[in-house]
């Protein structure tokens, strides 16, 4: 058995597939690591960073990944498709978040400056609004939502307090180290095909 088709060559290694006529919209700006798999209604916008063994899967709904954003290495994106009772929800990241290693996001919004944790999952329904955090290996649960500014920990998540300006200000310069990263393994990995 063969290799699956890519069918953006902007990034080697990665897999972008369309899906049902759907095919991912990823910025120019934006990198794509080798071995992210990006299939379906996916957008993704300028200087956002998807990470290596990342899935992002918009097949029965949309998955958008805002300006700046970071899906680190091996996150999971999914969507909740129709049901009897709901269209869905689509997984919604705004601008400048950060999602941690090895995170679930699975038919949840997360507003600008978003946190979620390594290993933290979100569940279906669940909104993170704008500077909130889920914690390291935490689980919200289906339909919670964590307000501005607040951290949540646990499993389930439950809020524990408000942010600082320290912590405001790491999230902040996750983001921008991101950013330079991303282009630094992007020079790596074209002047390693070139070779």
């Amino acid at each position: 058995m063969g290799e699956l088709p890519v069918i953006d060559f902007r990034f080697p290694g990665a897999t972008i597939l369309p899906f049902e006529g759907k095919v991912p919209q990823i910025h120019e700006s934006a990198f794509i690591a080798p071995g992210a798999r990006i299939i379906g209604d996916v957008t993704i916008g300028p200087e956002a960073s998807v990470w290596y063994n990342c899935v992002l899967r918009g097949d029965i709904h949309r998955i958008e990944v805002g300006a700046r954003s970071n899906v680190q290495d091996g996150s999971v994106f999914h969507v909740e498709g129709p049901r009897p009772d709901t269209d869905g929800e689509p997984t919604i990241i705004g601008e400048d978040c950060v999602i941690g290693h090895m995170a679930v996001v699975h038919g949840a919004v997360l507003e600008d400056r978003a946190f979620v944790g390594m290993g933290a999952i979100a569940m279906d329904g669940t909104r993170i609004a704008t500077g909130g955090m889920l914690g390291a290996g935490a689980l919200l649960s289906p339909g919670k939502q964590i307000g501005p500014g607040e951290i949540w920990i646990g499993r389930p998540a439950k809020f524990l307090r408000r942010q600082d300006e320290a912590q405001i200000a790491k999230i902040r310069f996750q983001t921008e180290r991101y950013c330079q990263l991303a282009q630094k393994h992007l020079a790596a990995i074209r002047g390693a095909s070139e070779s």
